[in-house]
């Protein structure tokens, strides 16, 4: 594998800025690859719409991405996982993973027998992906989806810990405590920043799956199978320098920099946004390419 190809970044989209979750876990794993994100902040939310909308924008992002020139595509949108990986597996001159497999094989190890839950957007839970991944390695353990649409706000409004989500944690959890669950996918990227809220309804005993670290260990596995990884593409050590994280949006949202930061644990600067009409081009050129 060329040193050209090793040095390019990895590029990661979200239909806003939750993926950002995605990134910080992805940055820790992997601290010397160069890391681009791109949110598509103008259309956000993906969880509400469907199944065909979310493949034309989930194409126009990694088209966006492809176009930069990064070496592995990472879907850090569940709903877009969902409903258009397939898709960019078949249109992508670049290896790309999606978030939905890697949480369901966590689930699938951690997992002690008992029933498995997952929660997300409306879109993710409806979309059935994750269901079908666990009845398909785990088909005689009963599967528990719950759709947690306020969760993603409570986190933008920076409610973890607050008397809201409480009492919303309280609602939508109540159905997976009473099922029994040992193991419990967080199926949305927003939700990694709600473990302190969900442990407290679910209890110390249920295992939850981070999708965000799950995703980031497979790209880790992926980039050393495919000798992709910066340094020498061989196994994790201890990289010559710390990479880039470049930052690209479609808009930029009110309070972006005090959300952003809650996300990624750190101050975000330098982000370049990309108008609709790029966006869309991109994913024209994409779908003509393939």
């Amino acid at each position: 594998m060329s040193d050209d190809l090793r040095r390019r970044p990895v590029g990661v989209f979200d239909s806003g800025l939750g993926g950002l979750t995605v990134l910080r876990a992805l940055h820790e794993r992997l601290p010397g690859e160069d890391l681009v994100y791109f949110g598509d902040t103008a259309r956000v939310p993906y969880g509400t719409k469907g199944e065909k909308t979310v493949r034309a924008f989930a194409r126009q992002d990694a088209g966006v991405l492809v176009e930069l020139g990064v070496k592995l595509v990472v879907v850090a949108c569940n709903t877009a996982s969902a409903f258009a990986l397939d898709h960019l597996q078949e249109v992508l001159p670049v290896p790309v993973l999606g978030v939905i497999g890697p949480g369901v094989g966590e689930a699938v190890r951690v997992s002690r027998g008992g029933p498995v839950g997952v929660i997300g957007t409306s879109g993710t839970i409806r979309s059935g992906r994750y269901q079908e991944g666990l009845r398909r390695l785990l088909p005689d353990t009963p599967i528990v989806a719950r759709e947690c649409p306020l969760f993603v706000p409570l986190v933008e409004e920076g409610l973890m810990g607050h008397a809201l989500t409480a009492m919303a944690a309280d609602g939508y959890l109540a159905p997976l405590r009473a099922a029994g669950v040992d193991t419990l996918i967080l199926g949305c990227t927003h939700y990694p920043l709600l473990k302190d809220d969900i442990a407290r309804v679910m209890g110390p005993e249920v295992a939850l799956v981070d999708s965000a670290e799950a995703l980031a260990a497979a790209a880790d596995e992926l980039l050393g199978a495919r000798g992709l990884r910066r340094r020498d593409g061989t196994g994790p050590s201890v990289p010559e320098r710390e990479g880039d994280l470049c930052f690209l949006l479609s808009d930029i949202p009110w309070k972006f920099a005090e959300i952003g930061a809650r996300f990624l644990g750190r101050p975000i600067a330098d982000v370049r946004t990309v108008g609709l009409d790029e966006m869309e081009e991109a994913g024209r050129r994409l779908a003509e390419r393939a």
